[in-house]
């Protein structure tokens, strides 16, 4: 697991490439946001998370990689349900301060298309 790192992954670079095509200009992994958001827009007062569909655990039905493991499952289970409450408590608190906040998911992110990107323009519009 000391392979796993939490910035630069494939899904974050692609969306970070979009955003800037289109114009955007943003800063990346703000400490002082909840949850050091992947890409933050401060004058918008607006940020993006791209989520790993495995590692918060995305509820969609087609997507395959946010399963829960079916071996080790009293380690996996715990672990992953706390990234999926503290998920909630990062977008709530980032609310609660009047940030707007946009999650974008690995799957999504690596369809791509016209899709993502109309989503992203409507977000940061």
């Amino acid at each position: 697991m000391s392979v796993i790192r939490s910035t630069g992954m494939k899904p974050e670079m692609l969306v970070r490439s979009l955003v800037h095509r289109m114009g955007y200009r943003y800063r990346l992994h703000a400490k002082d946001l909840p949850g050091k958001p992947d890409l933050v827009f401060r004058p918008r007062k607006k940020v993006i998370f791209v989520h790993g569909c495995f590692w918060h655990q995305h509820a969609k039905e087609d997507c395959k990689d946010g399963r829960q493991p079916k071996s080790n499952t009293g380690y996996w289970s715990p672990k992953l349900a706390r990234n999926v409450e503290r998920d909630a408590s990062n977008v709530a608190a980032l609310q609660a301060a009047g940030w707007r906040v946009l999650v974008l998911w690995e799957c999504d992110v690596l369809k791509g298309g016209s899709r993502l990107q109309e989503r992203i323009r409507k977000f940061l519009g």
